[in-house]
């Protein structure tokens, strides 16, 4: 009678850390949870009338109990009623993969998935990581799993051509995490509505669109090495003309993003409503943020996280072994102006996390004020910190503490101003893995 049913083979693993498994310790994990799988769907009877409306299974790949599972999980799909099925599938090589790891590990996936068709088919969601396939390969998948509405990969690779091309009828939510593409084409994804890119090595625009007309969610992170050009979001995202939601993520580095005139920006983003520039690093400037605010007529929130996330930086001569820019300023985005007399009549939330009391912040705030005539409410938090490095942030924390210091900063933002715009102040540390 269960609807909900999730089998994680992590349950079964012994208590220590991945990098600490042993070839033993995932075999007997996956053969436990191959008897799971077994013992729950087997004994349901094909003649019960009860829907499973959700099942995720997460378990490794390469050992003979992987096939077993997706037969399982096959038998079951053809004699229950399953509204959303999932696999993650894990690799035994995660920790300092290298390239022939991930071959070894793609043709892993390929025998499994050659095995196992209508398993796949049968999928709504599907989590891989740690492989390299070729072109054609993940075509097939693509063109197998022909139900899938959430696609995740992470650290994947494909041999020979360096463009991967996904054309899939369902896929709403696609996430590319760390991969290793030289670019993603996404050709005709007509139901996508979520994007969720996250780093990329090439020097170019890591990904273009092509047929996308429901996506409204955009999120992209990456650390903007010495190498890369910056990103014109006109060109990268131009042909998508319904993008609501734009999460863009520095993580405490260069400025990848190449600030942009009026003209060239509105197009795309005339929809936009609301904006979020995480880890901006606390050497960069803000006001380059402001040709967002000129571009995006409808926007109605923008929120900007500054902090430089000091226990996951790389410092010194790592920075250069690495390819990162010695300077996190790019020249472009230090001398942006606000064009003159330019007034915004939407937006009404201002959110600055990583709030200090320092000119640059309460001239960026006046910025805003100034242009954003029917700003309602701003809220300025305290500097975020995750608990290895919020000592740190402390000491060097000038956010205004006491009622006294709150109330002298809100006069000098207020100074010269006619908004009546409210001034929150949050003191609560949030995440700085954001």
């Amino acid at each position: 009678m269960l609807s909900e049913i999730g089998i994680t083979v992590r349950f079964f693993e012994p208590a220590h850390d991945i990098s600490d498994l042993t070839s033993d310790d995932i075999v007997r994990a996956n053969a436990t949870m191959l008897e799971a799988t077994r013992s729950i769907l087997e004994r349901r009877s094909a003649t019960d009338l009860y829907t499973i409306h959700s099942m995720y299974l997460q378990f490794y790949l390469g050992d003979e109990s992987t096939i077993p599972i997706g037969q399982t999980v096959a038998n079951a799909m053809a004699t229950q009623i399953i509204c959303s099925a999932e696999f993650t599938i894990l690799t035994k090589v995660q920790v300092e993969c290298t390239d022939a790891d991930l071959l070894t590990q793609g043709g892993q996936f390929m025998s499994f998935f050659d095995a196992c068709p209508y398993a796949f088919g049968g999928l709504t969601r599907l989590c891989l990581g740690y492989i390299k396939l070729g072109e054609s390969e993940f075509l097939k998948v693509f063109s197998i799993c022909n139900g899938l509405e959430h696609l995740h990969l992470y650290r994947c690779d494909m041999t020979g051509s360096s463009l991967l091309e996904i054309e899939h009828p369902q896929i709403y939510k696609l996430e590319i995490i760390g991969c290793g593409f030289e670019k993603v084409h996404l050709k005709w994804l007509p139901k996508l509505t979520v994007l969720s890119f996250v780093y990329w090595t090439s020097r170019h625009d890591p990904f273009s669109l092509g047929c996308v007309p429901l996506l409204q969610n955009v999120c992209i992170t990456n650390v903007g090495l010495s190498l890369q050009n910056m990103v014109k979001l006109s060109q990268l995202l131009g042909k998508a003309s319904s993008i609501s939601e734009l999460h863009l993520n520095f993580k405490c580095e260069r400025i990848w993003v190449k600030p942009e005139s009026v003209k060239q920006f509105s197009m795309p983003f005339h929809k936009l409503r609301s904006v979020n520039l995480f880890n901006i690093s606390e050497e960069c400037d803000l006001n380059w943020t402001m040709f967002i605010l000129e571009g995006a007529p409808n926007l109605e929130e923008l929120c900007i996280m500054v902090q430089d996330h000091f226990c996951e930086m790389l410092w010194g001569v790592y920075r250069q072994l690495h390819g990162f820019s010695e300077e996190k300023k790019d020249k472009g985005v230090v001398e942006w102006e606000t064009s003159s007399g330019f007034k915004h009549t939407s937006l009404a939330v201002l959110r600055i996390v990583g709030f200090q009391a320092q000119d640059k912040f309460v001239r960026y705030i006046k910025s805003v004020m100034e242009a954003a005539v029917n700003l309602k409410e701003i809220y300025l938090h305290e500097k975020p910190g995750c608990r290895r490095c919020k000592r740190r942030v402390r000491k060097t924390s000038t956010y205004p503490m006491t009622w006294k210091r709150k109330r002298s900063i809100r006069r000098e933002i207020r100074k010269g101003m006619c908004s009546p715009v409210s001034i929150h102040f949050r003191k609560e540390m949030l995440s700085g893995n954001q």
